[in-house]
């Protein structure tokens, strides 16, 4: 049974919200993002831990430094990356014993944010596959 929380769409119009900064300060700093990327991809490639749990990692380090961004962005990428909700949730499980009282806050935050991004990216397979 799937289970959905929180409020449909709030990750999504968080990452909106935050593009038009990004945006600006990248047209600033090129290199830098260009940097950030290369590594970003390097770093969460398929590897000896597969590109799954390495976001399933990414999403409990985003708890343990409160970054909203960081949930909504990791969410969305462990949900394309077909990341299973009980990865995420024993991943959170050791953001919140690492990080006390406030992974018991950013903990279920990102469980909802990646329930959101699960339910669109399950739809869109759904949507992708031939019917029978």
């Amino acid at each position: 049974m799937e289970v959905s929380v929180g409020s449909g769409d709030k990750n999504h119009k968080m990452m909106e919200d935050l593009l038009p900064s990004a945006k600006a300060l990248r047209g600033e700093i090129p290199e830098v993002y260009k940097g950030f990327s290369e590594l970003s991809k390097a770093a969460m490639a398929d590897g000896v831990i597969p590109a799954t749990v390495k976001e399933a990692l990414a999403i409990a380090i985003s708890v343990i430094n409160r970054c909203d961004g960081c949930i909504a962005s990791h969410a969305r990428a462990a949900a394309i990356k077909g990341t299973t909700k009980e990865e995420v949730a024993e991943a959170i499980g050791v953001a919140i014993l690492l990080s006390g009282g406030p992974g018991t806050v950013y903990g279920p935050r990102a469980y909802e944010a990646f329930l959101e991004y699960k339910a669109e990216y399950d739809a869109k397979r759904q949507q992708k596959r031939p019917e029978a």
